[in-house]
């Protein structure tokens, strides 16, 4: 058993944790939402009083926060973070992020991970998402054995920022592809045609996505709460998308309409919902 820290315990935190928790590891986490770290106790997880109480108790922690500005405030809030800590950041955010904040804990002798994950929060439950991380070798086949418990398959990607930047380009794919689901079966009930038989045909043919095993049964039922993954959050990460592209003068026209489709479902309220929710944009009803 390793004791393990965790900081962020909402969606993703939570899965993770529940994963660490079920191989055998003590995880103590901490959050500022006192709901979700109800939950976590409820998992069997210790609760903290602060990020820093964690940071004195583990030497590896894991990160799974909204943002990478939240990332740095929880970093530079923490100044005695010990020599030899290992950091699993599992936040999506900018891969400039990335790289300052392990600057900045190898000041303190600690390392760092931008250790972002392909996959809902269910599907870390059920060991079915994907690792993409960021760092040094030597860190990277140390976190190897614990990045394996939630995830089947890792991928070292290079230095940092690596992680957060492949991390981007597969939600890019991955939120069209959500899009493209959505518009088609938004056409299809237009139509008058039977969704669940237009959902099969999908899957079956050369359209086919994974995204429609995790999200088109939810599309047709409307059934967008408890989410998997909050619309917002993938809102986030499309603005990031964005100025990535903008940074490396790269031209995005399909990432910058769905950029105002899902400000358009934020505005309607859908913000907090699952991100399968972007349909409503499109629906006439």
């Amino acid at each position: 058993m390793t004791v393990l820290g965790l900081i962020g315990t909402g969606l993703l935190g939570t899965a993770i944790a529940e994963r660490l928790i079920s191989d055998g590891h003590h995880v103590i986490g901490y959050d500022t939402n006192a709901e979700s770290l109800r939950q976590f106790r409820q998992l069997g997880g210790t609760a903290a009083d602060s990020a820093q109480d964690v940071y004195s108790q583990c030497l590896h922690v894991f990160l799974s926060l909204p943002d990478s500005s939240i990332v740095r405030s929880v970093i530079a809030a923490v100044p005695l973070v010990q020599a030899g800590t290992l950091v699993i950041d599992t936040t999506t955010g900018a891969p400039a992020d990335a790289m300052e904040i392990s600057e900045l804990l190898s000041k303190w002798s600690a390392s760092y991970l931008d250790a972002t994950i392909a996959g809902s929060s269910e599907q870390v439950k059920h060991r079915e998402a994907v690792a993409m991380v960021g760092g040094t070798l030597e860190s990277y086949q140390s976190a190897l054995p614990l990045l394996s418990c939630f995830t089947c398959q890792q991928f070292h990607t290079g230095a940092n920022g690596s992680g957060s930047t492949v991390k981007l380009i597969v939600n890019l794919v991955l939120g069209l592809n959500r899009l493209v689901l959505a518009e088609g079966l938004s056409l299809a009930a237009s139509c008058g045609v039977n969704l669940p038989m237009v959902l099969e045909i999908l899957k079956s043919g050369a359209a086919y996505s994974r995204v429609m095993d995790v999200k088109g049964e939810k599309m047709i039922r409307g059934e967008f709460s408890p989410p998997q993954a909050r619309l917002d959050q993938h809102w986030k990460d499309v603005r990031l998308i964005l100025e990535l592209g903008r940074q490396h003068q790269q031209s995005l026209p399909l990432s910058e309409l769905h950029e105002q489709l899902l400000e358009q479902a934020s505005k309607l309220g859908c913000g907090s919902l699952d991100n399968s929710s972007i349909i409503k944009v499109l629906s006439k009803s």
